[in-house]
């Protein structure tokens, strides 16, 4: 009920009745003070007014179960919320989450993780109040060599949200960083778990740099935040909607054809990589070529000096700038 209170107070152009609330949940006037009190003290500012009711005067950047909840304009996506003061890791949540039977489309978010995790085991710095540190579980009919382009549609959805939010322009580092300015604004892992060939199930998470002023000294080269870049501060809350609107959106495109034949165009479109020199790193060797952009398999494509055309594989392949880190 607190979800859907709230959800009323931010959509209505004026005052709400008490009367009003208690009609649509049947439920008594001193139920609703209640909510109220609850909303207030989570750091909501309500105006009541005798014989006018409930109005929302301010909300300020506010992480809870049904601040999220309340942003949230999906079908399934992010429908259902676990949300955490403070966790090791929204991976390991959401995972742990998934074993108990939570539903596709359930998200994990945190103001705070003590245990974040990068790619290839690295930690993820995810500092309180200031980021969106949130994993996805989704239980996908594909065959596990497909589950890897995942990566890419939560890229295309990180993008396309921040965009939506506050303006900023982002570009994919394929295969699963987001980058303002050349330096990298948010970091993507997936991560799933299998039997035979059947998907059980299929963890995305996301961490974006939103709101710090400042970064750790060692990363600040390489890595910048929304308020950094635009100068202003966003609302956690309803970033984290518009990702979860743009990966519904996506992900339902990518599910069409089990592959990124249907996102080729965009995700192209969006690539920091494309018709760039690259160094491929992997495992005993690398190489230079120029990035042509991704194949239906996700697969991103290098043609080298002698005219062949890689087809790099995301996983224990790294891909660089020549002279930096895009």
């Amino acid at each position: 009920m607190k979800t859907e209170v709230l959800r009323m107070l931010k959509e209505a152009e004026g005052y709400i009745s008490g009367q009003e609330i208690c009609e649509k949940f049947n439920v008594s006037r001193t139920a609703v003070w209640k909510v109220i009190k609850q909303l207030e003290t989570e750091g909501y500012l309500i105006e009541a007014v005798r014989n006018k009711g409930y109005r929302l005067k301010m909300a300020g950047d506010i992480l809870s179960r049904a601040e999220i909840e309340s942003s949230m304009n999906t079908e399934w996506a992010g429908k259902k919320v676990l949300y955490f003061d403070e966790t090791g890791s929204t991976n390991t949540e959401a995972k742990q989450a998934a074993e108990a039977g939570a539903p596709h489309g359930t998200l994990a978010v945190a103001d705070y993780q003590n245990m974040g995790k990068g790619r290839r085991g690295r930690m993820w710095t995810s500092p309180r109040g200031v980021g969106v540190w949130m994993s996805l579980m989704i239980r996908p009919e594909i065959h596990p060599s497909a589950a890897s382009m995942l990566t890419l549609v939560a890229a295309l959805a990180v993008s396309e949200g921040i965009g939506k939010t506050c303006g900023l322009e982002t570009q994919i580092k394929w295969p699963n960083d987001i980058v303002a300015d050349g330096k990298k604004i948010c970091g993507i892992l997936t991560e799933m778990s299998t039997e035979l060939e059947c998907i059980n199930y299929v963890v995305t998470g996301m961490g974006i740099n939103a709101n710090m002023e400042e970064l750790p000294e060692e990363i600040k080269d390489v890595a910048t935040s929304i308020l950094l870049q635009t100068g202003k501060r966003v609302k956690r809350s309803q970033l984290i909607g518009a990702v979860m609107e743009s990966y519904e959106k996506y992900y339902n495109v990518f599910m069409e054809s089990g592959n990124m034949s249907g996102l080729l165009d965009v995700y192209n479109s969006h690539l920091a990589n494309m018709q760039r020199s690259v160094r491929v790193l992997q495992p005993g060797s690398e190489y230079v070529g120029t990035a042509l952009g991704i194949n239906d398999a996700g697969e991103l494509l290098v043609k080298t000096e002698d005219g062949a055309v890689h087809q790099v594989i995301s996983g224990e392949v790294s891909v660089r700038g020549i002279y930096g880190y895009v």
